[in-house]
């Protein structure tokens, strides 16, 4: 059985596009967030992530669940399943990528190809429902 990566995502759309950041020596696109530490709950992990990732603060009282995602990634070791909890929230300050994070990018549908297949099924319900041009 392959293994199971629990992740969390901040889901940021702006203009029809959603934000994405690529890690430092990494090739692929993912939606800002991470994996737990611990314990850590979703609402935890999420403001962690993000704060560690864009040195933005997400405002707690505005985070609202969005969607679970499962899909299993080929490239991970053992073909990994990886679940994303897809959170929304206002945030507080200057986005910027931080010393982990390489680039920032704001995608379109027409990007999709450029993120790993969990992020892909996020993709695709944002479009569905308009919310991705």
């Amino acid at each position: 059985m392959p293994a199971l990566i629990d992740t969390v995502a901040w889901v940021r759309v702006e203009g029809g596009r959603i934000l994405c950041a690529r890690p430092r020596g990494k090739d692929v696109f993912y939606i800002p967030g991470g994996k737990r530490e611990g314990a850590e709950s979703d609402l935890e992990t999420l403001l962690r992530e993000v704060a560690e990732e864009l040195t933005v603060s997400i405002v707690p009282a505005t985070v609202a669940h969005v969607g679970t995602y499962e899909a299993r990634d080929e490239k991970l070791t053992g073909g990994a399943v990886v679940r994303m909890s897809c959170y929304t929230g206002e945030y507080r300050g200057s986005l910027a990528a931080s010393a982990e994070i390489e680039e920032m990018a704001w995608f379109s549908y027409a990007d999709r190809a450029l993120v790993p297949p969990v992020d892909q099924l996020l993709f695709d319900d944002l479009k569905a429902s308009g919310t991705l041009r």
